[in-house]
């Protein structure tokens, strides 16, 4: 089974930057579409951001349009999630997730995603 790993959560000011990664233990993600999702505490978890299997196709949520770019590298090992201009409503933990697309051109956050990594905590405080 396809494992996540998300790493480059941690602590920064309002108007910061972090880049978060998401890679696979022992695959390739090439095969898969890959979203991130965070959840804060008492509230629902939020689809961020998507970006399809070629990288052709991202959609991002208002909340962070403008701010935050996924990306995914030409080896298709690992995903990253830019963030700049940090707010303090930024704060959660931040998780991947993949799933084999039903629309190989395609990506969204409300597809059902299978294989989920463990999250990594953004923290936006001064």
């Amino acid at each position: 089974q396809l494992q996540l790993v998300e790493s480059g959560g941690g602590l920064v000011q309002p108007g910061g930057s972090l880049r978060l990664s998401c890679a696979a233990s022992g695959f390739t993600l090439d095969g898969y579409a890959i979203g991130w999702f965070r959840q804060a505490p008492g509230k629902e978890r939020e689809g961020v951001s998507c970006i399809s299997r070629s990288g052709g196709n991202t959609n991002y949520a208002d909340s962070v349009e403008g701010r935050f770019t996924i990306s995914r590298d030409n080896a298709k090992t690992t995903v990253y999630l830019q963030m700049n201009s940090l707010k303090p409503e930024d704060t959660a933990v931040y998780y991947c997730a993949a799933t084999v697309p039903s629309v190989q051109a395609l990506c969204a956050v409300h597809w059902r995603y299978d294989s989920w990594g463990q999250g990594t905590q953004v923290t936006v405080s001064s």
